[in-house]
This record gives structure tokens, sequence and C-alpha cells, in this order.
């Protein structure tokens, strides 16, 4: 049965991957992903050289799957075979929801993309309470909690993301707020979700995703080809989100500097 859940875990990611690179190179339905994100602006969105973090996401996950197999291990630690038991089974849940996500929000069902994005962020978060059980050594980190919590963390924010284009395809006039005013209300949410999910895990990974997806935003506001500092205010708001995730972060460090002298 073990077996059997590895290989349907290689398979289910290995569709994943073919799905997702089918649908920008056909691409599905006329457009790629980027071209339907583009038809729902908003503020939120970050610029187009952010996604280039589903390239490492990809390949850290591939990294895992072979792991789960045995390879790259010495000795096969027999004691972790609950782990990845309970890991491929929602492993599994996120890859089949991942390449269902692409389908609809090709076709512009943009609820029902959100519906399976909060699917992908629900799995994630049972692997990253899974995650925040054990002790790894430096190679078991490379191969398992990396590449869920670097995914996690990309899953955050690109919920956030999924629900503002939700709310652009809705044609939501935010309750009568400027657009500016409700940016910078998500952002500082996000944010302060970002931090208290890293400070729990203690999770750098996690937490350096949303310092890259920050950046990101920052990029698109500040470049000539995106907003081009049209709004100073979630500029401003930007960097404090960046500064307070640097100091996250380094909490976090510093605590696991400091452990192994107890």
């Amino acid at each position: 049965m073990q077996k059997i859940l590895k290989i349907f875990v290689a398979i289910s990611y290995l569709l994943m991957i073919t799905v997702n690179a089918l649908a920008n190179i056909l691409p599905i339905n006329g457009n790629n992903t980027g071209e339907i994100s583009n038809a729902y602006p908003n503020l939120f969105a970050p610029a187009a050289a952010t996604f280039s973090i589903w390239g490492l996401i990809y390949v850290l996950l591939a990294a895992y799957t072979l792991y789960q197999f045995g390879l790259f291990q010495k000795d096969r630690d027999e004691s972790r075979a609950e782990l990845f038991k309970k890991i491929g089974v929602y492993f599994s849940f996120t890859s089949i929801a991942n390449i269902l996500w692409i389908f609809f929000w090709h076709y512009r069902l943009i609820g029902l993309s959100l519906l399976l994005m909060l699917v992908i962020l629900f799995y994630l978060i049972k692997i990253a309470d899974l995650l925040q059980k054990q002790k790894f050594s430096i190679k078991e980190t490379f191969f398992i909690k990396a590449p869920f919590s670097i995914y996690f963390g990309w899953i955050t924010v690109a919920t956030i993301a999924n629900v503002t284009v939700f709310l652009v395809s809705l044609n939501w006039n935010g309750f009568g707020l400027s657009n500016q005013l409700w940016m910078i209300i998500i952002l500082l949410v996000g944010a302060l979700i970002g931090m208290i999910r890293t400070l729990k895990d203690k999770n750098v990974f996690y937490g350096a995703v949303l310092i890259w997806a920050y950046l990101g935003i920052l990029n698109k506001h500040t470049s000539v080809g995106g907003f081009n500092s049209e709004y100073p205010m979630i500029i401003n708001v930007i960097w404090v989100c960046l500064i307070a995730f640097l100091v996250t972060n380094g909490l976090v460090l510093a605590k696991s500097i400091k452990r192994p002298a107890h």
C-alpha cells in the first residue's frame, strides 16, 4: 500500500507539471496563465518575473518525490514511513486540485478556481502542521521541509491574489472604499497572516517566500512598465511589510541558532 501511494504521488506530480506546462504551451483555451491574470487588473498582482518561483517549487517537489522512494538516502529511515504516508496523501490532493485549478482558471471560472486554491491551501496547511512537529537533519530539511514550506508560502500569497481577482471579476465596488485603501488593507492582513505563520512554524523558508512576493508587488508598483509609482502610500506600506518580514525571519533564525547551544 505504501509503495502504491508513493507511485500515485509521483504520477499526480507529473500530471500537475505537465498540465501547467501545456497551459502555457498550447495554451489552454487560447490564453496562457498570465494573460488570464492580466485580464483582471488589480493592485495586488506582482511583476511577471515573480512567478518564476514556480520553477523552484517544481524542482523542489520533484526532489521530494524522488526522496520518498529512497533516493538520496544512504540508509532508509523507516521511522519516516508514517510521515511520508500522510504527506503523500495531502500532496496528491494538492496536485489534483492544482490540475483542476488550471482548467477552471483558463476557462475563466474564477469562483471555482478560488475554491480549488483554497483546497490546495488547506492541504498545505495540513502538511505544514505535520512538519512543525518534526526535527529534520540538514538533508531532510532540503528534501522534505523546504519544498512544502516554499510551496505553502507561495500558495498563501496566490490565494490572496485569487480572492482579489475573484472580486474584480464580480465588479465589486469595495463598499465604496477606494482600490488603494483596499490594497493597503490586503497587504497588511496578508503580512500579519504570514508573520504569524512564520513564527508559529519557526519556518524561514515560508517567510522568505513572503519577502519574495512583496518584492514582486513593490517592483510592479515602482517600475515604469507597472504602476510607475502612482500609489506612493501603497509603496510605503509594502516597505513596512518587508521590514516586518525581515524582523520576523531574523527572530526565527536567531532562535534556531541559539537552540542547539542549549
